[in-house]
């Protein structure tokens, strides 16, 4: 448990604002707020249990908003959350039993290498613009990835937004605001699933919890209106 002081919230809503706004463009905002958790004292268990009440709230927000402005393909997400819905139970039912020990150091490792695959290969994600989007019927092999993806967001949730992205671009060809949008829907999935087993642990620390829930809605309203309005090379740059 932790003392959460007017200096500490201050922190946690100014990450959780960022999280939120960089999660709907594209992935990485909990390698902000998972951080913070950790250096204001929770064990690296707990700080990845705490962070997914906004992992929720953020995506709920951001799939509304997307749906608002016609951006979301809803015929494609029932095949494409399946998989990576399951993923997501098995990489939290993974999270809960790692020795702390293992799973700080194993953490860090993971948001250092995501960062750098991020920073290095960002066109990864950006399919060539007026192509057919695909469904998983079309590219099977997206099942496995969409899987994979889910385990990982389970697990760490620590920029999985682009390995989302890196699949719905590169395999079924959605554009970066589509993609985004059903990114949310996925992640919406992973802030209910995985949360239920970190709650049922006992992993979820509610306080600082309920404070990133709140500024990372914040956040994500203020994506969802900059990934409708922005041009494309923009919004790629910003990536």
């Amino acid at each position: 448990m932790i003392d959460v002081d007017l200096v500490s919230g201050v922190l946690l809503a100014a990450a959780g604002i960022a999280a939120g706004f960089i999660n709907t463009l594209a992935g990485g905002g909990s390698f902000l707020t998972l951080p913070v958790l950790m250096l204001m004292g929770l064990p690296a268990d707990q700080a990845n249990g705490t962070i997914r009440p906004s992992v929720l709230t953020q995506s709920v927000a951001s799939t509304a908003g997307f749906h608002r402005y016609g951006r979301l393909d809803t015929a494609a997400i029932v095949g494409i959350l399946a998989p990576s819905g399951l993923g997501s139970l098995a990489g939290a039912g993974v999270a809960t039993i790692v020795p702390n020990e293992f799973l700080k150091p194993l953490l860090l490792a993971i948001m250092v290498a995501m960062a750098f695959a991020m920073m290095v290969r960002p066109g990864l994600i950006a399919p060539p613009p007026d192509v057919k989007n695909l469904t998983v019927r079309d590219r099977p092999i997206a099942v496995f990835w969409l899987f994979g993806a889910g385990f990982y967001g389970g697990f760490v949730q620590a920029g999985v937004g682009f390995l989302i992205l890196a699949i719905l671009g590169p395999i079924l060809r959605y554009d970066l605001v589509r993609a985004n949008a059903i990114k949310m829907v996925i992640t919406t999935v992973f802030g209910i699933l995985p949360l239920a087993v970190f709650v049922a642990a006992d992993l979820v620390v509610w306080v600082p919890a309920t404070i990133l829930a709140v500024a990372t809605v914040a956040g994500s309203w203020l994506g969802v209106r900059f990934a409708v309005d922005a041009r494309p090379d923009h919004l790629r740059a910003l990536l």
